[in-house]
Order: C-alpha cells, then sequence, then structure tokens
C-alpha cells in the first residue's frame, strides 16, 4: 500500500501529469485555498475492489483529495481528483468522500468546489462505482439553491461524470488540457462515423463558446484557481447569508459625463453595452460570466457601491441586442442563481425584440424565451432596470419590466418603449394612407415621424408609472446604488407550493 504524497501515484505519473501542463491535485488545492488553511480529511481511505490486482493495488486517498479550507478567510469544502491514482476514477470509496464532503458542507452552510481531473468509473467495481455516481448527483440536486457549487474542470470529464459538474452552479474549464462529453470519439465514430478528437467534441473552447456549458475558460490551472477565488467574493456562502460587502473607494455619488453620448443618435448603429456597464458599476468590479457564448446578452457580476449585484445587460453591438434561444437560456439560469443566493439583479436593457425567423421558431424560442421570463417574474431580490434605449414588445416585459415586479425602473431620455420599431408600426397603422398617397415613401416617412413623435420616447410609459423616472445617463450609478439601499429590507410572499414548473 503506498503512502499519500503530493502526487499519490508515484513521481513517474506526477512528472507525466506536470509535462502535459497540468498540476497536480494537492497543488490545485495550495493554489486555491488560504496558505496554511487546508485540513485534510479521509486520508487513509482506500478501495475496497475485491478482483484480485486491484486487491494488491491500493492507495491511500484513494484518487481523491478532500477537506475544508478558506478562501479570503471564508470557510468551503472541497476535493480534488487525483489523475495519478487509476486516473482519477470514481470508486465505491472515493464517492462516499466525496459525499462526506458535501453533507458536511450542507451542515455548515459553505460552499462547494469540485475540482474534476478523472478517466470516470471504475470499471473494476462495476455497479457500485454507478452507484457512487448517483449519490454525488442527488447530494448535488439537493444542495442546489442552499450553498453554491463551483467546478474546475482540469483533465478529462467524461459519460455519467459530467452530470455532476453540469448540476452546479458554475463550470470553469482549462484550455488545452480538459474535456467534457457524453460520448467519446471512438463511440461517435462507431454510432454516426464522425472523425473528431476530444478536444473538438467538448474542449473548453467547444463549451465555452458554442455549447454554453463552460461559464469560464482560463489557460491554464493557476489561472483557473485564480478565477474560482474571485467568482467566490461575489457570492455569499449559503442561501441564508448577503453578499460579501467589500468597501469601495469609488465615490457613491459618482457621475460618468460620457455615458451622456455613449448611445448614437442613429437608432440602427450599434454600441458596446459592455463600456456603460464598467461605467456604472465601482471601478475594476465588472465580472462576465459565459463571455464566449450567446454574445448578445452580458450577464455577470459587479459592485455598486461595495454591494455585490448580478448585471444582465443587452448587448446591441451583436445581433443588435435582440433575444434569441441562447440569449434567454443563459439570462434566466443567471436570474435564478441571483434570486436564490440573494443578489440583487441590475437590468441594462437595449432590445429590439426576440429573433424572428424559422430557426428560432422551429428550436423552440417560445419555450426558451418563457423560460427568461419565468426566471424574472419568479425572482424575488431586488430588482432595477434601466432601459438605454429600445425597449420593444414582448422583450420590453421580460428584461425586468415594472408589469413582472421590478422594484426600480429607469429611462434614459433617449430611450424608445413602445410594441415596435416606428418604421414597422407606420407601415401596419397607416398601411392605406400610405398605399393611397402619391408618393408613398413621402408618407411613409411623415407617418413614421408621427408614430415616433407621439409613442417612441419614454415619458408615454413615465405618465403610466411604467417608468420611475427619466434620468440623464450620466447620474445613473448614483440612482442604483441609493435604490439597492433602499431595496435591501425587500420582503416579498411567494405562493404555498411545492414548486413552480419552469418551462424546461
Amino acid at each position: 500500500m503506498r503512502e499519500a504524497s503530493l502526487a499519490g501515484g508515484g513521481p513517474e505519473r506526477a512528472a507525466a501529469q506536470h509535462a502535459k501542463g497540468k498540476l497536480l491535485a494537492r497543488e490545485r488545492i495550495d493554489l486555491l485555498l488560504d496558505e496554511g488553511s487546508f485540513v485534510e480529511l479521509d486520508r487513509f481511505v482506500t478501495h475496497r475492489c475485491g478482483d484480485f490486482a486491484m486487491e494488491e493495488n491500493k492507495v491511500l486517498g484513494d484518487g481523491v483529495v478532500c477537506g475544508h479550507g478558506r478562501i479570503d478567510g471564508r470557510p468551503v469544502f472541497l476535493y480534488s481528483q487525483d489523475f495519478t491514482v487509476f486516473g482519477g476514477s470514481l470508486s465505491e470509496t472515493q464517492a462516499a468522500k466525496i459525499c462526506k464532503v458535501m453533507d458536511l458542507a450542507a451542515s455548515v452552510g459553505a460552499p462547494v468546489i469540485g475540482l474534476y481531473d478523472s478517466g470516470g468509473a471504475r470499471i473494476q467495481e462495476g455497479v457500485d462505482s454507478l452507484e457512487g455516481y448517483a449519490e454525488v448527483f442527488w447530494r448535488n440536486t439537493r444542495l442546489s439553491g442552499v450553498v453554491p457549487q463551483l467546478s474546475a474542470i482540469l483533465g478529462p470529464c467524461a459519460g455519467g461524470a459530467v452530470y455532476s459538474p453540469a448540476i452546479t452552479d458554475f463550470i470553469c474549464m482549462v484550455e488545452g488540457t480538459s474535456y467534457m462529453h457524453i460520448t467519446g470519439p471512438d463511440v461517435v465514430k462507431a454510432v454516426t462515423h464522425e472523425e473528431v478528437s476530444s478536444e473538438e467534441l467538448g474542449g473548453a473552447a467547444i463549451h465555452g463558446g458554442r455549447s454554453g456549458v463552460a461559464h469560464f475558460t482560463t489557460p491554464d490551472g493557476r489561472s483557473c484557481m485564480a478565477l474560482l477565488r474571485r467568482l467566490l467574493s461575489y457570492l455569499p456562502l449559503n442561501n441564508a447569508e448577503d453578499p460579501p460587502f467589500l468597501l469601495s473607494d469609488d465615490p457613491p455619488d459618482r457621475c460618468d459625463a460620457e455615458l451622456d453620448d455613449i448611445v448614437p443618435e442613429d437608432p440602427l448603429k450599434p454600441y458596446d453595452m459592455g463600456g456603460v456597464i464598467e461605467r456604472v458599476v465601482d471601478w475594476d468590479s465588472w465580472f462576465e460570466v459565459q463571455q464566449g457564448w450567446a454574445q448578445n446578452l452580458l450577464i455577470g457580476f459587479a459592485r455598486l457601491g461595495g454591494h455585490a449585484v448580478g448585471v444582465v445587460a443587452n448587448q446591441p453591438a451583436v445581433l443588435a441586442g435582440c433575444l434569441d434561444i441562447d440569449a434567454s437560456a443563459k439570462g434566466a439560469r443567471f436570474v435564478r442563481f441571483c434570486d436564490a443566493f440573494n443578489i440583487p439583479i441590475v437590468t441594462f436593457e437595449d432590445v429590439p425584440g426576440f429573433m424572428p425567423g424559422t430557426e428560432q421558431e422551429y428550436g423552440g424560442i417560445i419555450r426558451h424565451g418563457a423560460k427568461l421570463l419565468y426566471a424574472y417574474c419568479e425572482a424575488t431580490v431586488p430588482k432595477l432596470t434601466v432601459i438605454t434605449r429600445k425597449a420593444y414588445g414582448g422583450a420590453y416585459v421580460v428584461m425586468g419590466s415594472k408589469h413582472i415586479r421590478a422594484d426600480l425602473n429607469l429611462a434614459w431620455p433617449g430611450a424608445m418603449i413602445a410594441v415596435m420599431g416606428a418604421a414597422g408600426a407606420a407601415k401596419i397603422i397607416y398601411r392605406r394612407e400610405i398605399q393611397g398617397a402619391e408618393e408613398p415613401a413621402a408618407a411613409e416617412a411623415l407617418h413614421t415621424a408621427e408614430y415616433e413623435e407621439k409613442f417612441n420616447h419614454p415619458f408615454r410609459a413615465a405618465e403610466r408609472g411604467f417608468i420611475d423616472d427619466v434620468i440623464e445617463a450620466s447620474k445613473t450609478r448614483p440612482a442604483l446604488i441609493r435604490a439597492l439601499s433602499l431595496f435591501a429590507s425587500k420582503h416579498a410572499e411567494r405562493p404555498k407550493r411545492k414548486h413552480g414548473n419552469v418551462p424546461l
């Protein structure tokens, strides 16, 4: 029986890990946690496999390092799979170690971090290994919305193993050394005759930019551990706590005059909503999530006056900021996470509507768009919305409108709040007049201007109380910080029920 060491599998396998550009299980823990804070649990555990060859080959710890420690002085529980021991494969006892950590996290009320680097189920153990996976999945589900669960994919994560990180709140993948897929390249080739590598099938680039499975990608394991530390700085320890407050030297009454000119006069011209967010929130606090996927919607964490907030924003620079299938799913999951963990939601809105077309309709844009609507309606945390330019049709309602119980709705002076754009509306409302005119183009332009003057501005909505105030863009930051302070004690009753039925 080999003793536990920096690499349980021995120096040769440790060298092989380093040669691939990968860190060892304990090196990852050392980078992730505050120095000297790690307390290991179950380091003498070994497998119980009856297979003769396995009986003669036991390693203390059985391929996973488990325990608890601190990040920025706050407690966390974690497990780090050791690829140098049986390829990090999950056995009955490895699963039991992970489950013990998760149970302790639930009882203490602290986040769980999983560091994945495993070849999958330990085949020699058969159904016992599968039972181990199921026990982990069950706990992932029970802990969802109770304590934050973070996953880092640092090597292989394939087959049934992918479902544990998939249930967790955030996934970070390392570029070039990690992959996630249900079936490997050999099975894909046998079934579909496709030639594909693990990287092409489920690497960080695929899941960060195409599938949306990964929320973050980093160039190496060291930067991945740093990212997890930063992510936790925005999150409470559990669902009964508020997010951590960090004192900021950015004045709460700071105004930014450049915001007054950031939106182009031409309503068809794009601009970068990320720049708007960065000018409003505390300096250097914008932390974008799923940056490479569904880029027509921005989501992420930031701070306003030191308070953590979740930000959802249409991105006019991509697809004009339209809501499509992927953007709707992206926003819905993030809003629900923020609501589960008491993080106020700030929405920056510039949306011309839902993406039209047969591809979207056949793909279920109705169902997916309803996810985002459901998430906003369901959320009881403070909800603050700023309309920077367009707010058209059903998308206006969905993006944190007063009608679905947002607490503060602001608009910039150039905001356009209407059922649809002026040109399209004029063609419908004044169709006969335009067709019967001697110069249809001139008539269309005239009626478009009439509609724009009558409807396409924020003051009609403000007259009805649907917009609380029309403010200069430069004054957005102090207005939001005041609102956060006001609504910090918000309490919203929910109807008694087991749970709702979100349109998945």
